[in-house]
């Protein structure tokens, strides 16, 4: 052995020699050739040669790429022997200084990304957009039509105004887009910013991702993402999903001797292990993707597709009318029935000068564009993206973090909601309770265990474990890292059995492992004792399925007895017991295997499950959460159907649910209200459908059994969310139409699969989430109603007044002035209105209810014909009824329309309740929007005179104003009390 190594090494000196003639991409090549040599010598070293019957069965995998971090000549961080002797010799731990050289030699775990859009390309953005496209050509028409109707120095005040109008509009629609896309990258930030387990300084601790530095040691389990490149260290039965590296569906084995490398960005699919960092960041492969990689923020929710709709559809009407009002007021003015300010006919046949027919002509045609411009909502998407983005904001204060947009509104949809049990509606703070050993409860201190057993269980415990347990010196408190169940049976091992964890591993050693996953609900390893060579295989997982392996158990003396069916009835009772009593059951299994029989389990890579000796059974509480019995009650007072789906066994899970309000005290069991997963599974599907609404709790379930429940759920009509924190949860998470993971104890494949994250795993967040969903919703419906009486009130009188005056009362300044403020300041003012608690007191919106209720029409047709009646008395009568010049009767009509909208926008604050002023006090946008609001109506009539064509007012005719808008209060409250049938009245119209 010392000759090959001193052989070795004379060739490793030989090439390590660089020739000075070398150019620098040579000298390059050079180190890398060399890197691969070294390790490949020092690894023939390590390795065990195969004997010639081995070499028969392996089929070595050769990996398509191999990736090398060569350390350049000039790095500041160096190691060389004597910096490694003194490490050793003086027992240093890492320290601060090392990590901050290691992050300053190799870089850090993040990649760099492309750059944020700019204020400017939303600008551009919102000058694509076709209304804006139709109010810059109407602009553009009224400008040239104005010039050349009035001359230049006064024809452009129509026009000019327009333009300032759209580009106050086009500013406000991009400042609001471009806040959106900061507060995504800010979401982003914090969705990447996963925690990772690490062992640094001797001890496991969680540290972000983002501070993962070349030489970290990181602890990996089932459903993590690998975040960096690195070199597999130890741990068993690893399977890796390369699916986002490779495209290849099949999990890549992981292990020591033929594949150990391990690739950032990919997905530990089955076992555990414990990796080196070898590449960070941008020096992964997975980090120049990234890196190419932009989050889409545009992406459109399935409300704002159906706004899109309705706006086009709008636009329509408006042309049309628009169309219609031309054709009238063409034929009008030709057919002579027209007359000038004088009296006398506009139009005489060829005796009219052309000039006359051109300026007639320009001035319908205007008249027409003005209807256009009237017509066209563009409040609306601006309403969504408002109240889309400050729900997102209030959402992440009450810990939920909207990953896809549509989740928000989707939410408020929701008919049913199926959540698992622990850490949602439990605390996931577990703690042993119980312990029987035999058929006796060991009480603290009641009976001596036999030392073998004591042994034994310390094993079962000790090496059957992905937990760890960490002590800094003899003196002080031991800390527990892994699972919370793994958690609550290591500090009971340790506190209540005496267990040295150290010193039972080092006693044994491992040689296979069949990890924990949620399907199999339960983990065994296979050891060797070092004492005596001889094999162990140790089980532990659910109570029942333990027990059903087993046929002998210990009774506290030690003593191995059979497992007889009385004996085992006995058994089952204890394990029921400790269920109804809402304990989570665990058990411990241990048998002998035989040297012959090992060799046969060797080759088919199994453990031995059957003929086992059961060692004891602990019972684990999982206190239910304080708020949670109260969001369960909340959402089925809503109308949504709460449906548990767990792992655990139909007693514990039936203790739970009744604990949590999911099932009512002496509720009939027998009626299919809780089953298990694997009579569920065994369903026809006909039965499934049948019994599936019925279903109030699912136990014993698998992941593919949550999958089964939302596709028959969805199959039946109804909008379905579903909460999940494991891997095998992520097909059950995509298929739900509102996919919810958990934030502390849910896998990161769990995570990318949902649409929002519980950050504090509560379930009380996810009743959060419904009622946020219902208000962006119910605030939409708010500001469709507010924006529809303006459009439907100002087209009416326009077109009323066009048709049979041949005038407009309205002017485009003007109303593009009174869409300016209703669309940007209602839709600030109605947008961000808060949750209330008699959105919890409807059912769930249906998916294919019409976005405008009869509700709806009721209220704002009633305003809008009350504006109408108002408006046109004023149009034709307003003069003799105030005394005043035309002039002043035109900015009346425009300051009372104003008017009426600000009052009618506290009317749209409640869609069905009579008292619109509940609540107003706690919103203080509300008010101070609406102050703003008044103030900027009275800047425009007092004080700009020449761009907004009004006259000033005396306080007597602002009274008057106020007195005419404020009728819309008592309108509104009596209108309420009529009641509208339930089926859609426009059901043939579809707003999809």
């Amino acid at each position: 052995m010392t000759t090959i190594l001193q052989s070795n090494l004379l060739c490793i000196g030989c090439i390590i020699q660089v020739p000075a003639t070398l150019s620098k991409s040579k000298k390059k090549w050079h180190l890398i050739f060399t890197t691969i040599y070294c390790s490949r010598t020092f690894s023939s070293l390590v390795i065990k040669s195969p004997t010639a019957k081995e070499k028969t069965k392996v089929i070595p995998r050769s990996p398509s790429h191999v990736s090398l971090t060569v350390i350049q000549e000039n790095s500041p961080f160096r190691i060389d022997q004597t910096t490694l002797i003194e490490l050793v010799k003086e027992k240093k731990i890492e320290s601060t200084e090392d990590i901050a050289g290691r992050h300053e030699a190799f870089g850090s775990n993040t990649y760099k990304k492309p750059p944020t859009k700019n204020f400017f390309h939303f600008v551009i953005e919102a000058f694509k957009d076709l209304i804006i496209m139709i109010l810059l050509g109407c602009a553009a028409l009224s400008l040239g039509f104005g010039i050349k109707e009035h001359g230049p120095k006064e024809g452009w005040y129509d026009g000019g105004s327009i333009f300032v109008a759209v580009f106050l509009v086009i500013a406000v629609s991009a400042v609001s887009n471009f806040r959106q896309n900061r507060q995504f990258d800010k979401l982003s930030k914090v969705s990447n910013n996963i925690q990772i387990d690490v062992v640094r300084g001797g001890r496991r601790q969680q540290i972000s991702i983002f501070d993962i530095v070349v030489g970290d040691i990181v602890c990996l389990k089932i459903g993590d993402q690998i975040p960096a490149d690195g070199l597999f260290l130890d741990g068993h039965s690893l399977q890796v999903d390369e699916s986002s590296m490779t495209g290849e569906s099949d999990h890549v084995e992981v292990n020591r001797s033929q594949n150990p490398f391990l690739l950032s960005g990919t997905k530990v699919a089955d076992g555990y292990a414990r990796m080196l960092v070898t590449s960070v960041g941008m020096n992964t492969t997975w980090g120049q993707m990234m890196s190419q990689i932009s989050r889409d923020t545009d992406e459109q929710t399935p409300l704002q597709t159906r706004l899109n709709k309705l706006t086009s559809s709008i636009g329509k009407v408006g042309l049309a009318v628009a169309f219609l009002v031309l054709v009238v007021l063409v034929v009008r003015y030709f057919t002579g029935n027209t007359t000038d300010e004088k009296g006398n006919r506009e139009f005489n046949g060829g005796k009219t000068r052309t000039d006359d027919i051109i300026n007639a002509v320009v001035g319908i045609v205007a008249a027409a564009v003005t209807i256009v411009v009237v017509a066209i909502p563009e409040g609306l998407p601006l309403a969504v993206t408002l109240t889309l983005a400050y729900s997102m904001k209030r959402m992440m204060a009450d810990q939920a973090m909207v990953r896809k947009l549509s989740a928000c509104e989707t939410m408020g949809s929701a008919t049913t909601i199926c959540t698992d049990k622990t850490g949602t509606l439990t605390l996931n703070r577990m703690k042993v309770t119980k312990f029987w050993l035999g058929q006796d409860s060991m009480e603290e201190d009641a009976y001596s265990i036999s030392p073998f057993v004591v042994d034994l269980i310390h094993q079962g415990i000790a090496l059957n474990t992905t937990g760890s347990v960490y002590r800094t010196s003899s003196g002080t408190e031991f800390e527990f890292s892994g699972s919370p169940t793994e958690k609550a049976i290591l500090s009971w091992a340790v506190g209540e059995l005496k267990m040295d964890m150290e010193k039972t591993k080092h006693s044994c050693a491992i040689l296979q492992v069949e990890a924990f996953n949620s399907q199999k609900k339960r983990s065994g390893v296979l050891i060797r004792k070092n004492i005596d060579d001889t094999v162990h295989v140790q089980w532990k997982g659910a109570a029942e399925m333990i027990l059903a392996m087993c046929s002998r158990y210990y009774d506290a003396s030690g003593i191995a007895k059979d497992l007889n069916d009385s004996k085992r009835m006995n058994f089952e009772k204890i394990i029921q017991g400790m269920a109804a009593s809402s304990l989570r059951c665990i058990a411990f299994a241990h048998k002998q295997i035989p040297k012959e029989e090992y060799e046969n389990l060797k080759e088919q890579k199994k453990l031995k499950e059957d003929s086992l000796t059961l060692l004891g059974l602990v019972g684990i509480k999982d206190p239910c959460r304080a708020g949670v019995k109260k969001a369960v009650e909340d959402c089925q007072y809503a109308g949504v159907n709460i449906k548990m789906i767990t792992g655990d066994n139909v007693f514990t899970a039936r203790a739970i649910a009744t604990e949590c309000g999911i099932l009512r005290p002496g509720e009939d069991m027998s009626s299919g209200v809780v089953v298990e997963g694997e009579e569920f599974r065994n369903y026809t599907l006909q039965e499934r459908m049948e019994k599936v609404d019925k279903i109030q709790v699912m136990a014993r379930s698998s992941p593919f059994d949550k999958l089964l429940m939302v596709q028959c759920l969805k199959q039946k009509g109804h909008v379905v969310a579903v909460t999940g924190d494991g891997t095998n949860d992520a097909p059950a998470l995509k298929e739900a139409d509102i996919g919810l993971s958990m934030g502390i104890q849910g896998t990161e494949v769990a995570k990318q699969s949902s649409d929002i994250v519980i950050l504090d795993d509560n379930f009380a967040s996810v009743a959060t989430v419904l009622r946020w969903g219902r208000c962006v919703y119910s605030n939409i419906q708010k500001f469709i109603q507010f924006q529809l009486t303006v459009n439907v009130a100002a087209l009416c009188i326009n077109f009323v007044a066009a048709v049979s005056a041949g005038e407009v009362p309205l002017t485009a300044v003007q109303l593009l002035w009174v869409n300016l403020i209703m669309d940007t300041l209602g839709a600030l003012a109605l947008a961000t209105e808060r949750p209330t608690k008699e959105l919890m007191e409807k059912p769930p919106v249906g998916r294919t209810e019409p976005l405008i209720t009869n509700i709806m029409w009721r209220n704002l047709l009633a305003q809008a014909l009350y504006q109408i009646t108002v408006l046109l008395t004023l149009q034709f009568n307003g003069e003799s009824i105030f005394g005043v010049t035309e002039k002043v009767n035109d900015t009346l009509i425009f300051n009372i329309f104003v008017l009426c909208q600000v009052f009618n926008e506290f009317n749209a604050r409640k869609l069905e309740k009579k008292n619109v002023f509940e609540g107003i006090h706690k919103n203080k946008l509300f008010m101070g929007i609406i102050a703003t609001t008044v103030l900027l109506q009275v800047v425009m009539v007092e004080f700009l005179k020449r761009f907004a064509d009004t006259e000033r007012l005396n306080w007597g005719q602002w009274g008057a104003c106020i007195a005419i808008a404020a009728v819309s209060w008592p309108i509104g409250w009596a209108v309420k009390c009529i009641p509208v049938p339930e089926k859609p009245i426009f059901s043939y119209l579809k707003w999809k």
